[in-house]
């Protein structure tokens, strides 16, 4: 990818969480963190065209990723800048040649079952047969390793709670962990980074990792972002379900420890007896 035709980010980082006063079961009064969480109203080429609730940890890559995986943008190419202000809560992106039929486009909203985002545009289901999965496997060990790599991973939750995590890996490497107030920020701000590297994104070797549950929207996320496997901490929704086995995507939920329910896909889950 060249990268003179890479969007200019600005790097407008906030703080994840602020301390506060809670009284505890013993009468005491202590000092806590929480989420820090704020608005964030995204402008495209000047136009009004959400406000996603985040904590701004990586602001620019979330909106970034929200335009890819809403379909509005076909390649980081085709974004310029995106400037982040949190004196005025805004995100200002510029496109080289606009985007066309914008207003047809983001007219129709379907309100979701997501935290921290409330509703995407237009049809979700719209071109999902045209989706093509890579080939992939994920071996019962390795599988067992990126959830222990979850485990240990330092994260705002363990501190604050109340906040979602994603992560993508590539084999038992973490290539990234995202958190928000919403899963669907997580894996819109990793869509965001995936489109900013130099290497091809997609592949064989990649799984998606979500503390949060299956549904449509997420399963149609990750088969966006050409990821084949996702793993959830949590469990899946009807639809998601569906839409998994529509597109051969390989969904494992209830991950904890040594324990998983494998929903669709279990051709590409190579168990292993000896770890039964």
């Amino acid at each position: 990818m060249s990268t003179h035709l890479l969007p200019f980010l600005t790097q407008a980082r906030a703080p994840l969480t602020r301390e506060v006063l809670a009284v505890n079961e013993r009468g005491q009064t202590d000092t806590v963190s929480i989420p820090a969480e704020r608005a964030l109203t995204v402008y495209v080429d000047k136009r009004e065209l959400v406000t996603l609730m985040t904590l701004g940890a990586q602001p620019e890559l979330l909106v970034l990723g929200f335009l890819r995986n809403q379909r509005l943008v076909q390649s980081v190419q085709e974004v310029e800048s995106i400037t982040v202000d949190w004196e005025v809560g805004a995100a200002a992106v510029k496109t080289r040649h606009g985007i066309s039929d914008i207003e047809a486009r983001t007219a129709k909203r379907v309100v979701t079952t997501g935290c921290g985002q409330g509703s995407v545009f237009g049809d979700l289901m719209a071109e999902v047969d045209q989706l093509v999965l890579p080939a992939a496997t994920l071996s019962q060990s390795r599988l067992y390793a990126i959830v222990n790599a979850i485990r240990l991973q330092e994260s705002t939750y363990k501190s604050a709670g109340s906040v979602h995590g994603c992560a993508l890996f590539r084999g038992e490497e973490m290539l990234l962990f995202v958190e928000d107030v919403g899963r669907h920020n997580a894996i819109d701000t990793i869509a965001g980074w995936m489109w900013l590297q130099a290497e091809p994104m997609v592949g064989t070797d990649k799984v998606f990792y979500t503390t949060g549950r299956l549904t449509s929207e997420m399963v149609i996320k990750s088969a966006q972002m050409g990821v084949p496997i996702v793993v959830s901490r949590s469990g899946i929704t009807q639809m998601g379900l569906e839409v998994a086995q529509r597109l051969g995507l390989c969904t494992i939920g209830r991950a904890t420890n040594k324990r998983f329910l494998c929903y669709s896909g279990a051709e590409r889950l190579l168990l292993e007896p000896a770890l039964f």
